[in-house]
């Protein structure tokens, strides 16, 4: 059984360790909207866009003062959030399409924290593996002159230092080569955007993740603004049966270990 599907199993009685010693110490908690903190079996701590003072974010991630390593899947403004101030504050290496880590070069950030890659790249760092997958979406920078070009939008696979997987697909809207991502990479969590309008909704979402087979599922980038509509019980009620039960009941600021 992997720390996600004991947790799962005992999220009701709160949170409970993993009897797989490898993964002991590993841990993930939404920060809302598409932010994360991901810890690592080894004590590492990853940030996946930190956008810390989005409208859901819980009171804990005022205390969120940098990390190990921030992963950026695009440059909009509600992904690339706190991560200049980060990185500044903790020296924290900042993973990203080549585009968006020149644009945040020329806000401050120190170029040998930055490590701007592209589709299909995979960089080892701290013992883990940071690929880059492809996401249907846009990637406009939002600045002091306007939109300037953030590259293409992404999504990343994360290798954990003992082999797990957690894929975040960033904003992508639904393509069917998700299914090639979920057959070669094998995925065990998968964080995946199901509030609609900028993103994929409860329907196209579901269908995703029957392409993508992951052992678990974190819905995310809904509820943030009105806009945003789709909701994880809309997602459920989609999914064929036997994909229910992979949706973990994750608020904001609760963490899975």
């Amino acid at each position: 059984m992997s720390f996600l599907s004991s947790l799962f199993f005992g999220m009701a009685q709160g949170v409970k360790s993993s009897p797989d010693a490898k993964l002991e110490g590993a841990e993930i908690t939404w920060l809302g909207h598409a932010s994360f903190q991901l810890k690592s079996p080894q004590g590492k701590d990853i940030l996946i866009d930190p956008w810390l003072e989005n409208p859901k974010a819980p009171e804990s991630a005022k205390d969120i003062d940098g990390a190990d390593v921030i992963v950026l899947t695009h440059g909009h403004f509600d992904h690339i959030g706190n991560t200049a101030e980060l990185a500044k504050n903790s020296g924290a290496k900042v993973i990203s399409i080549f585009e968006v880590a020149q644009y945040l070069g020329g806000q401050g950030v120190d170029e040998d924290q930055l490590i701007g890659m592209n589709i299909s790249g995979t960089v080892e760092l701290e013992g883990m593996k940071f690929t880059m997958v492809p996401a249907i979406h846009s990637g406009g920078i939002t600045s002091d002159n306007g939109i300037v070009p953030g590259g293409n939008p992404a999504g990343f696979i994360i290798e954990l230092e003992n082999g797990y997987k957690v894929y975040h697909t960033g904003d992508t809207g639904f393509f069917t080569d998700l299914k090639w991502i979920g057959d070669y990479y094998n995925p065990d969590l998968l964080l995946i955007c199901i509030g609609d309008h900028f993103t994929m909704g409860p329907d196209t979402a579901a269908e995703s993740i029957v392409l993508i087979d992951p052992e678990y599922v974190i819905p995310m980038h809904y509820g943030t603004f009105p806009l945003l509509t789709g909701t994880p019980e809309a997602l459920k009620e989609r999914l064929p049966e036997r994909y229910r039960k992979l949706v973990l009941d994750v608020q904001p600021g609760d963490t899975v270990k």
